[in-house]
């Protein structure tokens, strides 16, 4: 019988991870249970769309071996794994699924412009920890935004102005993996007009992280006064309710270099207050945001900084828009660089809830986390190639947080075609360990004995 050997470089993964294998063509059937050195069993899922392996099993190392043994063909319905749940509570909800680890909602999006509009994971939890980290329906991981959600473009919103399409390329209980695709709304400049983007998720049984590859037609464009050639901003959002947060330290695997503030916020949440209360009549869409921007704009959900400024939104005309936002900017871009903001360096997570306008922005990384000091919970990401910078916000005020990979002003900074990998669960003491683990992955080897 066939057998597959794994090998796992200076045994660094220390969690259960998928390995994709081929095997001879007389091998035939789509799932099989194979027995590793110790007897024990798992189920091996043929891949129908993979041009490289055919298929995939998930390993649990015991040091730098494992040796996979072909045994017998099993049925479909008796395998145990991913589960579709019949029932979801968003509308553009394509599938609610049941991992073993992890309880989500892979959603649509429903192009309508607000937070609960957007397309990607919602209502994340953890199944053991059963705490939904996106309760409300008004935020989503998952998103990516930068260079379209910038001021020079008109903030163009990919995860909120457009529904995209969906379709499962391998749909096993091992292994799924869905295609998000879609055409992003043009905005202001002409050269991202046109842009088409894919986005490739895979999830797998009982494994507690995700895997995830942005692809965007090739584009070049300038952001914050710099050339962008195909980097993305992706931000992954967390929400609990006023006066809490789901995490409260960031980290970096070798400590965080970063600094404090966001003044680019500061000046479109001022300009915001200028414009609702200078009591001049425009269109009904703008006496719409008038009506919602008039309290504590501390408290408010992110989107409604921008939402007034969006060409896709006409709440305001095209001159009103690059008018305000040029103001916008070039105080932004002064504020950005002047010395009253050095870069610090903290060896420790990051308390970033109790720094102005609970934002930081931090240095290059391929390995952070976002840590809660109370319940032990992180949120771990590796990303195949460094982003240049996060952007990093922790705010009790409204109970929203946010990772993004984007330096000051909307600036772009994850090279597109990054693979990423985002791990859930009780990591606070251990979570570089688990960001060696997934980084470690692209090291496994696996051939036929």
């Amino acid at each position: 019988m066939v057998k597959i050997k794994i090998t796992n470089p200076q045994e660094k993964i220390k969690i259960p991870v998928p390995v994709k294998f081929s095997v001879p063509d007389d091998i035939t059937g789509n799932y099989w249970v194979v027995k590793n050195n110790s007897g024990k069993t798992c189920v091996a899922q043929r891949l129908h769309n993979d041009s490289e392996h055919n298929f995939v099993a998930i390993v649990n190392f015991s040091g730098s071996e494992e040796e996979l043994s072909f045994d017998h063909e099993i049925e479909e319905d008796k395998v145990k794994g991913i589960k579709e749940m019949p029932t979801a509570k968003e509308n553009d909800a394509y599938v609610h699924l049941n991992t073993g680890k992890f309880d989500f909602e892979l959603c649509r999006g429903t192009a309508q412009g607000e937070g609960s509009s957007k397309w990607g994971l919602r209502h994340f939890m953890a199944v053991d920890e059963k705490r939904d980290l996106l309760p409300s329906g008004n935020n989503a991981m998952g998103g990516f935004y930068g260079p379209f959600f910038t001021p020079d473009n008109g903030l163009i919103n990919p995860a909120e102005h457009l529904i995209v399409d969906i379709k499962p390329i391998e749909n096993g209980p091992v292994m799924k993996e869905y295609r998000l695709s879609g055409r992003i709304p043009d905005g202001l400049k002409p050269e991202l007009h046109g842009k088409r983007f894919a986005l490739d998720w895979s999830f797998y049984y009982d494994v507690p992280f995700f895997s995830r590859v942005y692809h965007v037609d090739h584009f070049q464009t300038t952001v914050n006064q710099r050339s962008i050639v195909d980097k993305i901003t992706v931000g992954d959002e967390f929400e609990s309710g006023i006066g809490q947060l789901v995490f409260d330290r960031f980290a970096t695997y070798d400590g965080v270099w970063y600094r404090e503030g966001d003044p680019y916020s500061g000046q479109l949440a001022n300009k915001v207050q200028v414009l609702v209360h200078d009591g001049q009549k425009r269109s009904d869409r703008f006496e719409d945001f008038r009506k919602q921007l008039t309290s504590n704009m501390a408290n408010a959900h992110w989107d409604l900084y921008w939402h007034l400024f969006s060409v896709w939104e006409n709440a305001l005309s095209q001159d009103e828009i690059e008018t305000n936002l040029h103001d916008v900017r070039q105080k932004a871009f002064v504020l950005a660089e002047l010395n009253d903001r050095p870069w610090l360096f903290s060896a420790d997570p990051v308390n970033v809830s109790a720094v102005k306008d609970q934002t930081v922005f931090a240095g290059p990384a391929t390995k952070s986390a976002e840590i809660n000091t109370q319940t032990g919970q992180a949120m771990v990401w590796q990303t195949e190639h460094a982003s240049n910078a996060f952007q990093i916000v922790q705010r009790p005020q409204s109970g929203w947080q946010n990772w993004g990979t984007n330096a000051e002003n909307e600036c772009p900074s994850l090279p597109v075609g990054s693979l990423i990998h985002t791990a859930y669960g009780p990591y606070q003491n251990n979570w570089r360990e688990v960001a060696d683990s997934l980084e470690a992955l692209a090291d496994v080897r696996a051939e036929v004995e």
